[in-house]
């Protein structure tokens, strides 16, 4: 019996299996981690699907399987046998004959575990039934890992080292108790002599150094050519006065100093009604009809060391601002950290991708599937406007819509932007 690929969510038909977390002769009940593996938004644990033993381990560490493809081989229904055992309940042959079941099926039983037995594998694990099987499992799991694997290190830590392929063993880091950290891979890599350059099949290109795509980059970049080729784009831009905004904001952060309440957070909460009031957007494009969504739910993309990931924040515009910039922070770190839920960024809405704080005044960005359309924000800075016939300062930012022209007519795009200009310039709205 196969232990498969379990489904990751819409649109990701495949991962890259990071490590094993168990080798082969594994104890496992429901629910252990088995497996870790790595999609184009996170690092997912792969849990068992049952109590057993592990017999054969099918894909290899560092290796693509797609969903519903066999990870690994339970060992067998008998190999379960120490399991139970140790939980107190009757041996299968025990139990048959406590049922009344015939001598011959009884026999069959016993000829099945000698057969199952004949694995050396199995016949090793139940032979260790008197050990507890807690301490089988956590030796198993040593077992499992190589010793490079065996240091004490954050997740971005791990991630970052192996994009950049560097041994941890051996090595100490500067957090507690020699726990490598983020700060300590920078400082690693900085003090590493540059890499030997590799060889060149263009002497135009003279010296470089290939590094090979992650399993992040290449789904990002196959999800993003897909999109690009696929979906008519058509796009709509408005300038947008926040005077009003960030007054709003110095008010409410003079009243609330433990707010840390971002214009990031403003800007969400603003598309969030915007939407609400546009429902026709709220859309998924599929090729059987249009999937209208009953929640107001914006993902916003997060910019993380493997690459871009959408966070989705659900039910954003029924959420105080309070709540909508907690949550926001809390998702934007776990997608740092690759450790967002598959629930935490499927769906969504629309997307709000953010490029002020970089200081790009303005952009188009392309629409992340099945979501109709996407926000791109650029920076808050002063221009010269004409109000009343003279030029006078304003704060302006500058919005661009990217809808799918499937799903979204332009008149809809426009009456979504101009109740996101409103709630922008009138945010008083954004506290109701």
């Amino acid at each position: 019996m196969p232990i498969a690929m379990p489904d990751l969510g819409p649109s990701i038909d495949e991962a890259q299996l990071t490590r094993w977390m168990v080798t082969a002769g594994t104890a496992v009940r429901r629910g252990d981690v088995i497996a870790e593996v790595e999609s184009d938004k996170a690092l997912l644990d792969i849990e068992a699907p049952a109590d057993g033993v592990i017999g054969e381990l099918v894909v290899e560490a560092g290796g693509r399987v797609r969903v519903g493809q066999p990870l690994a081989r339970w060992a067998g229904e008998d190999a379960g046998l120490a399991i139970a055992v140790e939980r107190g309940a009757p041996a299968p042959a025990e139990s048959a004959d406590a049922a009344g079941s015939p001598p011959d099926a009884a026999a069959a039983d016993v000829a099945a575990a000698g057969a199952v037995a004949a694995n050396a594998v199995v016949a090793d694990v139940a032979a260790s039934v008197a050990v507890p099987l807690e301490a089988r499992r956590e030796a198993s799991v040593a077992a499992a890992e190589p010793a490079q694997q065996r240091v004490f290190a954050s997740p971005l830590a791990r991630r970052l080292a192996r994009q950049h392929q560097l041994d941890l063993a051996r090595r100490r880091g500067s957090g507690p108790n020699g726990r490598i950290i983020k700060r300590d891979i920078e400082r690693w890599l900085a003090e590493a002599p540059a890499p030997a350059p590799a060889a060149a099949s263009d002497s135009a290109l003279g010296q470089s150094v290939l590094e090979p795509h992650s399993a992040m980059r290449r789904t990002i970049a196959n999800r993003l050519t897909e999109a690009k080729r696929d979906i008519p784009h058509f796009y709509l831009t408005i300038d947008c006065d926040v005077g009003a905004l960030l007054a709003l904001r110095a008010q409410l952060k003079e009243t609330y100093p433990d707010l840390l309440l971002s214009i990031n957070d403003l800007v969400v909460k603003a598309a969030a009604l915007a939407l609400a009031e546009t429902p026709s957007l709220n859309v998924h494009w599929t090729e059987e009809g249009l999937r209208r969504l009953s929640t107001i739910d914006v993902a916003t993309a997060v910019a993380t060391p493997g690459g871009l990931v959408t966070p989705v924040l659900r039910e954003a515009d029924r959420k105080s601002l309070r709540i909508v910039s907690a949550e926001l922070r809390a998702l934007a770190e776990r997608g740092r950290l690759g450790r967002l839920r598959p629930e935490e960024y499927r769906g969504g809405g629309i997307t709000v991708s953010n490029l002020g704080m970089h200081g790009i005044r303005e952009f188009a960005a392309i629409i992340n599937p099945p979501q109709a359309a996407i926000l791109a924000v650029g920076s808050v800075e002063p221009r010269p406007v004409v109000r009343d016939g003279q030029i006078v300062a304003a704060t302006l930012m500058t919005c661009t819509l990217s809808a799918d022209h499937r799903a979204v007519d332009g008149a809809t795009a426009a009456a979504y932007l101009a109740a996101f200009r409103r709630f922008i310039e009138r945010p008083l709205a954004l506290l109701l």
